[in-house]
C-alpha cells in the first residue's frame, strides 16, 4: 500500500499535474527566456469580485487547454492568473507581455503564506513606468538566484484580453526588444515612404484616389502605432485616457478609409452602380460600432469592427474579380494587394476569435500582410497614371482623327449651308416684304377702327348734342309766331295813336279816334297781350339760355383731340360729359352727382372726357339691358381726394353687371359683349390707354346682377410725358 502511494507521487511530480506539485517555470544561463502562456494556471472573475485574499484562500485556478496564448471572450474583463519562477541564473528576471491593448495589469508575489503587491502596469498606466526603449508590459520580479516563488497577475480590461507572456533576463528582454524595434522601425519607415511619395503624386496629379489612399496610409500607420503600442509609448504617453479608446478608434479609422479607397480607386460607382448603395450599409455599420464605444460596449464595438472587417475584406475581394471582368485592369493589382492584407486580417481576425494561436506569426502578420498591401497599392495606383496616360492619348488620337473627319464634313455642310441660305434669304426677303405689306395693312386698319371708334363716339356726342339744341330751339321757335301776331296787334295801337297827329287838332276827330283805339285794344286785349309777350320773351330767353349751356358743354368735351397738357376741374368734364348724354339716360335712372374733390388735375382733358363718355355710355347700356328693370335705376357718380397727392372718380351703376371672364377681358382691344354691328371692341381697350397715359389706375367691382363701379384714380399732377400717345 505504501509502495502504491508513492508511486502516484512520483507520477504527479513527473506530469507536473496538480496544483500544488506543478513544476516551477525555470530560467538558468542556458535558458535565458521561457514562454508560459501555455503552463500558467487562470482563473476568470466574470463579475470582477474575486479579491487578493480569496484567490490565496481558495485554488480556483485551472489550465487553459488547446491553446499556446490564451485569448478571452469580449464580455469578459477580468482574469486572474498564477505562475511558479525559480530563477536558477545569476541575472534579473522579468515577465514580458508584447500584447500592449490592455487596461491594467497588476502583480502580485506569494511571500510567507499572503500575497504582497508589487506593481501595477499597462495601458492605462503612465509609459514612465515601462522599462525604458520597450513599449511591452513589462515587471521586474525582483526574483533572487536560485529563489523559486508563486506570482498572481490580475489583468483587467474592456478590450479583448489575449496573454502572451515570457520570462526573460534582461539581455534576453533588451535582445528581443531590439529586434522587434527594428522590424517595427523598418515597417514604419516603409509606410512612411509610401505616405511621402504618394502625397507628392496627389500634390503634382491632383487626383483625388492619391488623397483617399494618402489618408488609409495615415490611418493605417495610426492603427498600428496603437496596435504596437509605440503610440502609447511615445505620443501621447501621459494620456491613458486616450490610449484607452486609440487602437479600436484607428482600427476604424483604417477600415472606413480603406472602405472609402476602395470605393473611389475600382470606380465602383460606374462600375457596379447597382451595388453601391448596398456598400453604405458596411459604412453605416462601422459607425454603429464607433458609437457604442462611445457607450461602453466594447465587446459589440470589437465583435462588429472584426467581423465587418473580414465581410468587407472578402467582398473586397469579389467586386475587385468582377470588375476586373468589365475591363479595369488596374483591378488586378488592387486584387493581389487586398488579397495579401485580406489573408493578414483574417489571421489577426481569427486569432481575436481564439481560432488562431497567438505566437510570433500570428502577432506580425498584419504587418506582413499591409506593408505587401501598400506595396502594391502604390504600384496599383502609379499603373493607374499610365493607363489614363494612355487613354488621353488614344483619347487625344481619337478626338484628332474625328476633328479632322468632323472637318472634312464641315467643309461639305458649309456647301451646302451657303446653298440653302441662299435660298432662305430669297424666300425671308419674300416673306418680309409680305410681312412690310401686311404691318401696313395693319396700321391702316388700326387707324381706321380707332377712327371708327373716334366716329361712334361722335356720333353718340353729336346725337346728344341735337335733341340737346333741337328742345331749346323748337321752344324759341313755336313762341316766335304768337309773338309775332302780338307785335301786329301792338303795331295796330301805336298806327291807330300815330294818327292823331294828322287830325290837326280837332276835338271832335280826336274824341271818335280816341274812341276807336280804346275799341281797338278792347278788341286785342292789350293787358293780355302784353303779358303774352313778356310770356314769349322770357320762353325764348330760357332757350337760349339752354342753348348756350349745351354749347359751354359742347365746348368743354369737345377737346377729344386736344394735345395740350392743362390744369382744369375735373368735375366740368364729367357735368359736361351727363349733358352731352343726356338725350340716352333714360328718365327712370337717377344720375346722383357726389363730387367731394377738389377737382383740380393736370391732364388730357379731351381724353379724359372720353374715357369718361365710354365708361358712362356703357353704364347707361348696362342698365338698359336689364331683364328685370326696378322703377328707377342709379348712376352714381362720386369724387374724392386721396393722399399722395390722388384724385379717385367712381363711376357705379346698378345695371347687370359682369361675370370674372368678362371683367379681366374688358381691356382687351376688340372684346365687346355686345352683338355684331353695335361695338367695336375699342371703347374700353381706348379708356385703359388713357388712364395708362395719365399713369393712373383703374380697377372694377362688379358680379352678375349687382352692377358695376369703375374705380379710376389719377394723380393730381400728370407724371408722363407731354404729348406721349
Amino acid at each position: 500500500m505504501v509502495i502504491r502511494i508513492r508511486l502516484i507521487f512520483l507520477l504527479l511530480v513527473i506530469t507536473g499535474k496538480g496544483f500544488l506539485f506543478a513544476q516551477p517555470f525555470t530560467i538558468t544561463e542556458s535558458t535565458p527566456s521561457v514562454f508560459i502562456s501555455n503552463g500558467a494556471k487562470y482563473l476568470i472573475d466574470k463579475s470582477n469580485t474575486i479579491s487578493v485574499e480569496q484567490i490565496n484562500s481558495k485554488d480556483l485556478f485551472n489550465s487553459r487547454q488547446g491553446s499556446s496564448t490564451p485569448v478571452f471572450k469580449e464580455n469578459i474583463r477580468s482574469v486572474w492568473v498564477r505562475f511558479e519562477t525559480l530563477n536558477q541564473s545569476s541575472h534579473e528576471v522579468f515577465l514580458d507581455i508584447p500584447y500592449t491593448n490592455i487596461g491594467s495589469v497588476s502583480l502580485y508575489r506569494l511571500q510567507h503564506d499572503s500575497i504582497v503587491f508589487i506593481e501595477t502596469s499597462g495601458n492605462n498606466i503612465p509609459v514612465n513606468k515601462y522599462e525604458p526603449g520597450n513599449p511591452n508590459i513589462v515587471f521586474n520580479l525582483h526574483l533572487p538566484q536560485n529563489v523559486q516563488t508563486v506570482y498572481y497577475l490580475h489583468v483587467e480590461s474592456v478590450h479583448p484580453i489575449i496573454l502572451p507572456m515570457y520570462l526573460s533576463t534582461r539581455e534576453s528582454l533588451v535582445s528581443s526588444s531590439a529586434i522587434k524595434n527594428f522590424f517595427i522601425g523598418f515597417y514604419f519607415g516603409l509606410l512612411m515612404v509610401a505616405f511621402f511619395y504618394n502625397f507628392f503624386l496627389f500634390v503634382s496629379t491632383k487626383d483625388i484616389n492619391y488623397f483617399y489612399y494618402i489618408l488609409y496610409v495615415f490611418a493605417l500607420i495610426l492603427a498600428q502605432l496603437c496596435a504596437s503600442g509605440y503610440g502609447y509609448f511615445y505620443l501621447w504617453p501621459n494620456s491613458p485616457g486616450v490610449n484607452t479608446l486609440s487602437l479600436l478608434w484607428a482600427s476604424y479609422f483604417s477600415g472606413i478609409t480603406a472602405f472609402i479607397f476602395s470605393i473611389f480607386f475600382l470606380r465602383i460607382k460606374f462600375y457596379l452602380p447597382k451595388v453601391f448603395p448596398y456598400l453604405l450599409v458596411i459604412f453605416f455599420i462601422y459607425l454603429v460600432g464607433l458609437i457604442a464605444s462611445l457607450f461602453d460596449a466594447y465587446s459589440l464595438s470589437y465583435t462588429i469592427l472584426n467581423y465587418n472587417s473580414l465581410f468587407n475584406g472578402v467582398l473586397a475581394l469579389i467586386i475587385s474579380i468582377l470588375i476586373i471582368k468589365k475591363g479595369f485592369k488596374t483591378a488586378v493589382f488592387y486584387l493581389i494587394a487586398w488579397a495579401s492584407f485580406l489573408v493578414s486580417v483574417i489571421i489577426l481576425v481569427l486569432r481575436n476569435l481564439n481560432i488562431l494561436p497567438y505566437n510570433n506569426f500570428t502577432a506580425s502578420s498584419i504587418y506582413i500582410g499591409s506593408a505587401i498591401e501598400i506595396i502594391l497599392l502604390s504600384i496599383a495606383l502609379a499603373d493607374r497614371i499610365n493607363t489614363l496616360k494612355k487613354e488621353k492619348e488614344l483619347s487625344q488620337a481619337e478626338a484628332l482623327q474625328r476633328a479632322t473627319e468632323n472637318e472634312k464634313l464641315v467643309n461639305e455642310q458649309n456647301i451646302l449651308l451657303e446653298q440653302k441660305v441662299n435660298l432662305r434669304t430669297t424666300e425671308l426677303q419674300t416673306t418680309n416684304n409680305q410681312l412690310n405689306s401686311t404691318l401696313a395693312n395693319l396700321k391702316d386698319t388700326q387707324t381706321q377702327l380707332v377712327e371708327a371708334e373716334k366716329m361712334a363716339s361722335l356720333g353718340q356726342l353729336t346725337a346728344g348734342i341735337a335733341h340737346e339744341i333741337n328742345n331749346p330751339i323748337n321752344f324759341v321757335k313755336s313762341n316766335i309766331t304768337p309773338l309775332r301776331l302780338d307785335v301786329k296787334d301792338l303795331m295796330e295801337v301805336l298806327n291807330a295813336y300815330n294818327e292823331l297827329h294828322t287830325l290837326n287838332g280837332d276835338p271832335n276827330k280826336y274824341k271818335q279816334k280816341l274812341e276807336s283805339i280804346k275799341e281797338l285794344k278792347e278788341d286785342i286785349d292789350l293787358p293780355y297781350v302784353q303779358k303774352e309777350i313778356n310770356n314769349l320773351i322770357a320762353g325764348i330767353e330760357e332757350g337760349a339760355e339752354r342753348t348756350a349751356e349745351i354749347v359751354r358743354g359742347l365746348r368743354t368735351f369737345s377737346r377729344i383731340d386736344e394735345a395740350a397738357l392743362k390744369l382744369v376741374n375735373i368735375h366740368d368734364g364729367l357735368l359736361s360729359t351727363i349733358v352731352l348724354l343726356k338725350n340716352n339716360i333714360p328718365y327712370y335712372v337717377k344720375v346722383v352727382k357726389d363730387f367731394q374733390s377738389q377737382g383740380e388735375i393736370e391732364c388730357f382733358p379731351g381724353k379724359l372726357n372720353q374715357v369718361f363718355m365710354n365708361i358712362l355710355t356703357n353704364a347707361v347700356q348696362a342698365i338698359t339691358s336689364k331683364p328685370n328693370r326696378l322703377e328707377e335705376e342709379t348712376l352714381t357718380i362720386k369724387t374724392r381726394d386721396l393722399d399722395d397727392g390722388l384724385i379717385e372718380v367712381s363711376i357705379k351703376d346698378s345695371g347687370m353687371g359682369m361675370t370674372e371672364e368678362v371683367k379681366h377681358r374688358i381691356f382687351e382691344p376688340f372684346f365687346t359683349t355686345k352683338d355684331v354691328g353695335e361695338g367695336t371692341g375699342l371703347g374700353m381697350a381706348i379708356v385703359f390707354k388713357i388712364i395708362q397715359k395719365h399713369n393712373g389706375k383703374i380697377n372694377i367691382i362688379t358680379a352678375p346682377g349687382e352692377g358695376a363701379e369703375f374705380i379710376i384714380t389719377l394723380p393730381n399732377r400728370y407724371q408722363g410725358q407731354e404729348g406721349q400717345d
